[in-house]
């Protein structure tokens, strides 16, 4: 292994030396505890420190790096005092994700480190957003970005270097090539000689260095990161190692070949870099003892240290509180003018003045910028904001959702439009384990508002016409919102905006021309959470959402005989529990409308809830009115015999016989 220093000085060298034995010794003490039994899990980095430790030290305090979990040394090099991370590894308190996560699934703003979750690529698209920020606010910074050749067959991948190379982002995308993906070898996981020959299709450059050598990784990253500050492109960067462990230490290594071991073990990174020192006149025997001893003595301290801190005791309000960003969720009352305004011009309105109160505000979607959109909802946007805030994007849903992430966790906010609803499953990781979950692990907020073109009733079959409300309802972390009228559409387009939670907005398409309101021209919220109540009754209460409230009323006022009361939720995450209870309370008898299927729909949740705090009040078993359990149909007739309004009268009676 040949050396190159360059212009690093002795002290320096001393220094990368340091930097290398840290994370080793801890890694080795940690097998030690293992085997003991007094931690549960390890996934070993040995053998791979200098592409973490180098790639770190190449990069600016102040700029984001994305590891995975063998990167011990990204940590150790960003100055983290071990007891922090021996305390998150110990789930306790004083660890960053206070017990809820393991290992490095964590970020941390104030060393500016990002942690992956156990889905391997969702964490490439993040540093795009993060990039994208720095690129917006004339930062000149790079971010780095971790991956493994296992990483490299997801989808994720492709979408986050594919976006990056489409709008020129400062990323280094670094390979780690330790030749596993658990069992599974390289020549079973890639059929291309080298992964940084695939820069070629993405129109960026691509390198492969020695992961083993610290000088090489440091000089190269360093080169890369020095350029692309002012010239901003990605980079992928493939370093080439080899895992000496197992994949975690309970699966072993009996499916690598003995010779392998025996052939790494010679370009160990911390045996080399040493005799190179030692030759170099740098470091002396005693010198490197005297280091070994001092990092050993400090590691068992501080691990017994851990060891002694108290065990977490669980409590119901702070978990139940740690899942959202407070925010003081209010209604924002205008007055002033009002405007006869559609359903969809009331959303465009609310996400333009969204854009003009804030700054740091980019939406991003497929056709949004000249185009407007599939629906016209951004129609002008670009002239008035430009193409660096409303931008289009390739069709990549979870690359996209990713990059909203991403501009969050590095001061922006982020609107992402789904150009149907139908489509975010192909962003559903990052919606349900990256957005959802991220300010309970570790309290970052995450500002992004997913808009959700949905519903029937236009004959556009399975694809573009699906009700999946459901689906995100029952995620912690998520809020969804669901308008039925043009000035909650605007009023809850604001709301979301400003919330720095993670907002899955739902707009119907069928109703975007088909109804007016007049609406305040100035900008006003409505309170997440808060249903309204749409119309006043005594018989019998209907509760619904968006175009099951037009269904509602149409029924309501086909029977003027009937004194129905009609609570329209508005919000299905968080819901409306007191208003509906009351309603429930007043009238004595529920249906529960909605246009998505009946089993495991919304409603299903309303009816338990119902059941289970006002049995004593009710004179009827909860109804519910829900669509055929089936895929949506094109077809006009089977659209109609699909759509729960068909059933709405037979329901209704049924209920009122009681």
């Amino acid at each position: 292994m040949i050396f190159d220093r360059k212009n690093v000085d002795n002290d320096k060298l001393v220094s990368f030396y340091k930097a290398l034995l840290w994370p080793r010794l801890i890694e080795e003490k940690m097998l030690i505890l293992l085997r003991q039994g007094r931690i549960g899990k390890w996934f070993s980095g040995i053998g791979q420190e200098a592409i973490a430790v180098g790639s770190t030290l190449a990069m600016q305090p102040n700029e984001y790096i994305l590891p995975m979990h063998r990167n011990l040394g990204v940590f150790t090099t960003r100055d983290i005092p071990f007891s922090r991370l021996m305390a998150q590894w110990q789930g306790k308190a004083s660890g960053f994700t206070k017990g809820r996560d393991r290992s490095f699934h964590f970020g941390t703003q104030e060393y500016k480190i990002i942690g992956m979750i156990s889905h391997l690529g969702p964490q490439m698209a993040l540093a795009d957003g993060i990039a994208l920020a720095d690129v917006l606010n004339n930062k000149k910074r790079a971010t780095l970005v971790f991956t493994g050749e296992g990483g490299t067959s997801e989808g994720d991948f492709h979408e986050a270097i594919n976006v990056a190379s489409v709008w020129n982002l400062p990323v280094i995308f670094l390979i780690e090539n330790n030749g596993y993906g658990l069992s599974t070898p390289t020549n079973e996981q890639y059929h291309c000689e080298h992964l940084s020959d695939r820069a070629i299709g993405y129109g960026i450059e691509g390198r492969r260095i020695d992961g083993n050598n610290i000088l090489e990784v440091y000089h190269t990253i360093n080169e890369l990161a020095t350029d692309i500050r002012q010239n901003p492109r990605p980079i992928l960067l493939e370093c080439m190692t080899f895992r000496m462990r197992g994949h975690e230490e309970a699966s072993g290594t009996k499916y690598v070949p003995q010779e392998l071991f025996e052939q790494w073990k010679e370009k160990d990174p911390i045996a080399n870099f040493e005799k190179f020192l030692l030759d170099e006149g740098v470091l002396t025997p005693e010198s490197i003892k005297i280091t070994k001893n001092g990092f050993a003595t400090l590691i068992d301290i501080e691990i017994e240290k851990v060891f002694k801190e108290a065990d977490i005791i669980p409590g119901l309000e702070t978990e139940i509180a740690d899942m959202y960003k407070p925010f003081n969720n209010t209604t924002i009352q205008q007055s002033g003018n009002k405007t006869s305004k559609r359903y969809i011009d009331a959303i465009s309105d609310g996400l333009r003045q969204g854009m003009r109160k804030y700054e740091k505000l980019v939406i991003m979607g497929q056709d949004i910028a000249e185009y407007g959109g599939a629906f016209k909802i951004t129609q002008g946007f670009v002239e008035e904001f430009g193409r660096e805030r409303v931008r289009n994007t390739p069709i990549c849903e979870s690359g996209i959702v990713g990059a909203a992430m991403g501009l969050s966790i590095n001061g922006y906010k982020a609107i992402v439009e789904m150009q149907f609803a139908d489509f975010v499953t192909c962003a559903f990781n990052q919606v349900i384990n990256n957005l959802a979950k991220t300010h309970y692990r570790w309290a970052e907020n995450v500002d992004v508002v997913i808009r959700m073109p949905t519903g029937a009733g236009t004959g556009a079959g399975p694809f573009h016409s699906q009700s999946n409300e459901a689906w995100f309802t029952k995620t912690p972390g998520l809020k969804v919102v669901y308008p039925a009228f043009p000035s909650d559409a605007k009023g809850l387009m604001l709301a979301a905006i400003e919330d720095p939670n993670p907002v899955i907005y739902f707009e119907h398409k069928y109703l975007y021309r088909s109804i007016s309101e007049e609406i305040y021209d100035d900008d006003y919220t409505i309170e997440i959470g808060k249903a309204r109540v749409v119309q006043e009754g005594k018989q019998a209460s209907i509760i619904t959402y968006g175009l099951g409230v037009h269904w509602a009323m149409e029924y309501a006022k086909d029977h003027p005989e009937l004194s129905i009361e009609i609570i329209d939720l508005r919000s299905l995450q968080p819901w409306d529990k007191e208003a509906v209870e009351a309603s429930a309370k007043k009238t004595g008898r529920v249906l529960i409308l909605h246009e998505d299927t009946l089993t495991s729909g919304f409603g299903g949740e309303i009816a338990a809830h119902l059941a289970e705090h006002c049995f004593s009040s009710l004179d009827a078993p909860i109804m519910r009115c829900a669509s055929l359990d089936t895929a949506i149909p094109m077809n006009k007739a089977l659209e109609e015999q699909f759509l729960a309004k068909g059933r709405l009268g037979e329901m209704m009676e049924k209920l009122l016989r009681y």
